[in-house]
């Protein structure tokens, strides 16, 4: 359906009837999800996001996106000011302003687990070139391609730069980058998972074969959940929405979730049910719902 007035009934149903209740939380995903694809903010969707909290509902933004491109959102995150970032990695609250963001929760990749990692995919997928992303820095291999809105700190051989004596050697590791130029980016997730297994969670959002790896059992849910538990709000209380693999655990744990209309079939499968695409604001047709069911029972 492309009409903005309604959304699509659920594909699965959740342990409890989610209409039987009430959200507390809205988790939504950004880049494909909540932004449009010029990655601005529609007005409509800023009605929609202070229209929530205002009703009492908290919004948290859960991305794959580094604490330092977050700019695009920071006007955005009401009382809490807090985000996921990284895929789970951290916590941040955004209240200062993208220049001065705080990490509230750090979840990081331990460097000898990266370094496995990396030996495991170089084996499985020669021609794999490889970034580290830390708290602050952001240090890249020379055959890594230009993905990125930024200059690399570093340019090195991925296991000088994950090193016990590397750069940044103080500072946390988030999650490491991992591009394959000719490998199908579904096929390249497969391979990858297969070959790490439990030392690493891979994962993607990029178009690209572009993988993102974290902390053994880091992701967007996980750390959505342990942000739940802290307020005592269950997962039947959750309303998540997304539109990529990084995206499916979270969609699968929150009691509703909603995929955008243009979703990766694994997000589509995954999501309770569906609403229409970012460059229409989905997001925000589903939250306006949301928030005149509250006011009706109110």
């Amino acid at each position: 359906m492309r009409e903005n007035g309604r959304v699509t009934s659920a594909t699965r149903q959740p342990e409890t009837p989610a209409a039987a209740v009430p959200p507390r939380l809205i988790a939504t995903d950004l880049d494909g999800t909540l932004l449009r694809d010029d990655k601005s903010v529609s007005p409509r969707t800023v009605a929609a996001l202070a229209a929530a909290e205002e009703a009492g509902i908290e919004v948290f933004f859960v991305t794959g996106r580094p604490a330092r491109w977050m700019n695009v959102v920071s006007d955005h995150v009401h009382g809490h000011g807090l985000a996921i970032c990284g895929n789970g990695a951290a916590v941040v609250d955004l209240h200062g302003g993208a220049d001065a963001h705080r990490f509230v929760k750090v979840r990081e990749l331990a460097r000898q687990n990266a370094l496995d990692a990396v030996r495991l995919l170089r084996d499985a997928a020669p021609g794999t070139v490889y970034a580290v992303e830390q708290t602050y820095g952001f240090h890249q291999e020379p055959d890594y391609p230009k993905l990125h809105m930024e200059i690399p700190d570093e340019l090195q051989p991925a296991e000088k730069l994950l090193a016990a004596d590397g750069p940044g050697a103080g500072e946390p590791v988030l999650k490491i980058l991992a591009f394959h130029p000719t490998i199908d980016p579904d096929a390249f997730l497969t391979l990858a998972r297969l070959a790490i297994g439990d030392i690493a969670n891979v994962t993607r959002s990029s178009p690209s074969a572009l993988l993102e790896i974290s902390g053994p059992g880091v992701s967007k849910a996980s750390t959505l959940a342990l942000c739940c538990a802290e307020r005592g709000i269950s997962h039947e209380e959750v309303v998540a929405f997304g539109d990529m693999p990084n995206d499916v655990e979270m969609l699968t744990w929150a009691g509703r979730s909603y995929a955008m209309g243009n979703a990766h079939p694994d997000v589509l499968a995954a999501a309770s049910g569906r609403t229409v695409d970012n460059n229409e604001d989905g997001v925000a047709v589903v939250i306006e719902q949301l928030v005149a069911q509250r006011e009706s029972l109110s």
